[in-house]
């Protein structure tokens, strides 16, 4: 770190400790003084840069070292692939440069939505950013850019209709469970009741479900904060159809195959723009109307109301019965 004092003699001292390594200067003025600090403290700090290291490899130890520790491993991991393989992931870091990455925004643009792509620039933010703390860089060619802008929040909504549809593909009459589709239905109507997302679900465990107090527990959610949901008497009778106590986990099928499994349903269904994520924003929707603001925002697990109301998509329909 520079640091710089004015001398008796009305000059400028410039000094740098960094790394066990001192040096010091002195000026006429302050601002030859922070120009020298500047490029000293760069010469410097190049001086322990480990070179030759290129995007792909930051990419790789990134999704081998990093990545194991998020609750979007599985996701991420598939992503940073796809970053090693592109064409300028074999440049060194010392190469990469902003106009490489509006290159790769405005080829990727043409199939990818512009939140995908901001997603996806998040992500090799990430990884510069931990190479610098590698010492395979000291720069961040992400930052700084005019990235595209992002689509107005989704606001999809499911029907009743489109409920009893589901339900027909999967085969459930809404009270005998004898198949692994059955569960996966009994899985969507409680997303819509609890507003839970589809892998705090799926992650459920029976020693967390409390029928008789008509709540459950989640210990492993998105902002990593332990949380406790109240269950209406349909969840609670949803509960008790996939009996209680039977296995340690509440669904027993795995969350990647039930997801395939969903999305065929839908098509067979004739449903289209339909993500299982959108039981979010129904139920919350749902929820909006029965208990007060600051009440939804805990069981759903939003600490800032902002991000809330992304997910709330009464329709003026709606909010016009409220006001009689």
């Amino acid at each position: 770190m520079a640091t710089i004092r004015r001398l008796k003699n009305k000059r400028f001292l410039a000094e740098i400790r960094k790394k066990g390594v001192y040096k010091s200067k002195t000026f006429d003025s302050k601002v030859q003084a922070m120009a020298w600090a500047a490029e000293t403290e760069q010469s410097l700090a190049n001086q322990h840069l480990i070179h030759g290291k290129t995007l792909a490899d930051a990419c790789l130890r990134y999704r081998d070292e990093i990545s194991p520790k998020k609750k979007s491993y599985r996701t991420e991991y598939n992503r940073l692939n796809k970053f090693s393989r592109q064409p300028f992931a074999s440049l060194t870091l010392e190469a990469l440069t902003a106009k490489h990455l509006y290159d790769w925004i405005e080829d990727v643009s043409r199939t990818l939505k512009s939140s995908s792509v901001n997603r996806d620039l998040n992500l090799l933010s990430a990884v510069l950013e931990q190479a610098k703390r590698w010492q395979w860089t000291d720069k961040n060619p992400v930052r700084g850019l005019r990235r595209p802008k992002n689509p107005q929040p989704r606001d999809r909504r499911i029907s009743a209709k489109e409920i009893q549809q589901v339900m027909d593909a999967l085969g459930f009459d809404g009270q005998t469970i004898n198949r692994s589709r059955h569960e996966l239905a009994v899985a969507f109507l409680l997303a819509i009741e609890t507003a839970m997302r589809q892998g705090e679900l799926w992650q459920l465990k029976w020693e967390d479900v409390y029928l008789e107090k008509r709540y459950l527990r989640l210990h492993d959610t998105k902002n990593g904060t332990r949380r406790d949901v109240p269950l209406s008497s349909e969840a609670v009778r949803l509960f008790t159809l996939l009996q209680p106590g039977r296995g340690e986990k509440v669904f027993k099928s795995n969350q990647a195959s039930s997801g395939t499994i969903f999305r065929r349903c839908l098509k067979q269904a004739g449903i289209y723009n339909m993500h299982f994520h959108d039981t979010r924003h129904e139920a919350i929707s749902r929820l909006a109307q029965k208990i007060p603001v600051l009440d939804l925002a805990r069981l759903t697990g939003h600490k800032d109301i902002k991000m809330l109301m992304v997910y709330y998509n009464a329709s003026a329909e709606e909010i016009a019965k409220q006001l009689d």
